[in-house]
């Protein structure tokens, strides 16, 4: 007999529809696979002939055939495992209900029959609700993933036993599916800027990135606060919008790092990578493309303490993302596409030593090794980084005070009124904004104009760098409220330039 299923395969942060077709016919006892499945695919024989064995029922003693269509997209993962089981139990007649193929299924299947969670299931969802599927049969620990999606009855199952019974009974295990909007932060109240002790100059340019979504580079030396403040940027971004909640589940969803019971990420994601990371780890790849730190971080903010520490090659690939907001992977059958719009926060010493130019501790280096330890950081790349910053040592005076600095919710109501004039203007932040629509955006002032006329000669600013300062311009005029761009507005984003 014949039976057709449906599952899915998720490539990058896409998942399209599959479908299972399983034949079982008289014949030598034998199990094959066709489709382009891969190892871990044709791994599943095993694991369905012995989860359908001690789930109590028999295993067709006949030659059993699946098929992955289309044939010529690859498969990859154990989210197949449940799929192959159902359809050959439907092609043997104990699944009775004959129209099956309007239900999407996917799972991992034990050795005793239990159902363990996959990863992708929020693409999976958003892919059969594009397809018009009406449900979808999926483990218990991705159920709360699915609900995001309106429009899809949901029966969540524990073992091949349920899932054989929910196919037969839908009603008796359809779930009801509530669209669910970001999670209220719980646990621990994030760090708050209230606990940074001096560093004026600092907060203002972290104040400034975070309103316009600018990246920012700090120098300082060991101890200065750098790490601490760019950990406390998260309390002061606005909260996430459902769609920005949607893209970044997705993409831990693809991951496998979303929790059991998590519907949506609760709050803007924090990435702070070690400075041993390789260049496919930070950017994303692999033989089946996986997110790397910057496609985890959309929406949020990538942390690279120690930025002069990573490898030349890990920091250059960080060039066209920072660009274009997104990361392309290529591989022969296609290219998987991974959202990266993040802010890029770096952290790094001023020399080997860390205290060159330091007022009171003496720099061991020579002015070579600065110079080489410097160039670590190429001219393009600093190219990209809209604000850099100076951070000095905290004085005794300012350890010893009991005055508590501004707080980030003091910090985090100008950010949100700087970021709503901006979304009201063009729909886009300013770290965005290119070609005519910057031009429109920022109008100077006649007193900037001489202003960015003597910076572009002196500093013989790149057109990347001009821009980059006509953005950080404008959101210095947005966090004060004025439609023009005025000269100390200019002045101010000038100083950033490093």
């Amino acid at each position: 007999m014949l039976a057709c299923v449906r599952t899915a395969a998720v490539f990058g942060v896409e998942a399209s529809v599959v479908q299972v077709e399983v034949d079982v016919s008289f014949g030598l006892p034998t199990f094959g696979m066709v489709g382009l499945p891969d190892a871990s695919v044709r791994e599943s024989r095993d694991r369905v002939r012995s989860a359908i064995r001690n789930s109590g029922f028999e295993f067709p003693p006949h030659r059993v055939t699946v098929n992955l269509a289309p044939a010529d997209v690859r498969k990859a993962g154990s989210a197949f495992d449940l799929p192959i089981a159902l359809g050959i139990l439907a092609a043997t007649g104990l699944v009775t209900r004959r129209e099956i193929a309007d239900t999407v299924l996917l799972g991992e299947l034990s050795l005793d029959g239990a159902i363990q969670a996959v990863r992708g299931v929020l693409p999976v969802a958003a892919a059969a609700r594009r397809d018009r599927c009406e449900g979808m049969l999926l483990p218990v620990r991705n159920a709360a993933e699915a609900s995001v999606v309106s429009g899809l009855r949901l029966y969540p199952v524990r073992t091949l036993q349920e899932a054989v019974t929910a196919l037969n009974d839908p009603a008796a295990f359809e779930s009801p599916v509530a669209r669910q909007a970001p999670a209220e932060h719980t646990g621990e109240p994030p760090p708050d800027f209230a606990d940074v002790l001096g560093q004026a100059l600092a907060r203002r340019a972290l104040e400034i990135a975070a309103a316009g979504g600018h990246n920012v580079l700090m120098i300082g030396p060991p101890g200065s606060g750098k790490t601490m403040m760019a950990r406390r940027v998260a309390s002061i971004l606005p909260p996430l919008t459902f769609e920005e909640a949607l893209e970044a589940t997705s993409i831990h969803s693809v991951a496998g790092l979303l929790g059991e019971g998590t519907a949506l990420l609760p709050h803007r994601p924090f990435r702070a990578p070690h400075h041993t990371i390789s260049d496919i780890a930070l950017v994303g790849g692999g033989q089946v493309p996986r997110p790397g730190e910057i496609s985890l971080a959309h929406t949020g903010v990538l942390f690279l303490d120690e930025m002069a520490e990573f490898s030349r090659r890990a920091l250059e690939v960080l060039r066209q993302p920072i660009e274009e907001g997104v990361v392309r992977i290529a591989r022969a059958a296609r290219t998987a596409v991974f959202p990266a719009r993040f802010m890029l926060i770096g952290a790094m010493n001023p020399c080997p030593c860390g205290y060159a130019g330091d007022p009171v501790r003496a720099c061991r280096c020579t002015p070579p090794q600065v110079d080489r330890y410097v160039s670590r950081l190429s001219g393009p790349l600093r190219d990209r980084l809209d604000l850099t910053v100076g951070v000095g040592a905290v004085t005794a005076a300012e350890m010893q005070s009991d005055r508590l600095g501004e707080s980030s919710d003091m910090i985090k109501s100008r950010v949100l009124a700087a970021r709503e004039r901006q979304l009201a203007g063009r729909g886009v932040l300013n770290a965005v904004l290119q070609g005519r629509a910057l031009r429109s955006r920022v109008r100077l002032a006649p007193d900037a104009r001489p202003l960015v006329a003597r910076a572009l000669t002196t500093w013989a600013l790149s057109a990347r760098a001009y821009d980059r300062v006509l953005r950080v311009a404008r959101t210095i005029a947005d966090l004060e409220g004025t439609e023009e761009t005025l000269a100390r507005h200019v002045a101010e984003a000038l100083q950033y330039r490093g």
